[in-house]
């Protein structure tokens, strides 16, 4: 019994079943009538609910990308908020940040099919590292705007925020930097087909 009680224990399975839920789909089932995740590239992203959405209703399509990913970034920051409430420690975090990303990437209620973390990677750096993630955000929305390639801004990005984090931070508080590396290990793996149609020249652009 101690294994459900355990405070530690309890926000991990929080952050895996939140960080599950997901609000790409949800949105375009409920506001747009479609499934995201038969159509496009079958991610619960904001990227495909813009792409799918787009063809039948473009002014709504641009809406529900910008409320995606609001709420795939809320869904790991509220618990990692919520956890430092109850003054739980680093490490603990920073578990609960990696669960979150694993919830968004592997829904439970998807048949551990997902995203690809862009967003909710965002949300849980934020809380944990800021200033780097500042960083980064800065750098991902001038590449969206000049490359207007989603996956290649959004690693950009990413890198951006690791490179800053390297100099701006001493082990994260748990006196190592690899659960942020786990983090952006996580989304990288997650877009490698989008990595390898950049290779070619073949990813689409977001216009």
């Amino acid at each position: 019994m101690d294994f459900f009680t355990n405070i530690n224990i309890l926000f991990f399975l929080a952050a895996y079943l939140v960080g599950s839920i997901p609000f790409g789909s949800i949105l375009a089932k409920t506001f747009a009538g479609v499934d995201i995740t038969a159509s496009g590239s079958k991610s619960i992203g904001a990227t495909n609910v813009l792409r799918v959405v787009k063809e039948t209703n473009p002014k709504l399509a641009k809406k529900l990308g910008i409320a995606t990913v609001l709420l795939d970034a809320l869904k790991g920051a509220v618990v990692l908020l919520v956890a430092m409430y109850f003054e739980v420690s680093p490490s603990t975090l920073w578990a609960i940040a990696i669960l979150a990303v694993l919830g968004h990437c592997y829904s439970i209620y998807l048949g551990l099919e997902g995203g690809k973390g862009v967003a909710t990677g965002l949300g849980v750096y934020l809380v944990l590292i800021p200033i780097p993630t500042l960083i980064g955000a800065v750098v991902w929305i001038v590449c969206a705007k000049v490359l207007k390639i989603s996956s290649l801004s959004s690693l950009l990005g990413l890198i951006a925020v690791i490179v800053s984090a390297s100099f701006l931070n001493d082990g994260l508080n748990v006196g190592s930097n690899v659960p942020m590396y786990i983090i952006a290990f996580i989304i990288i793996y997650k877009h490698i087909p989008n990595i390898l149609r950049i290779i070619k020249g073949e990813e689409k652009k977001v216009i």
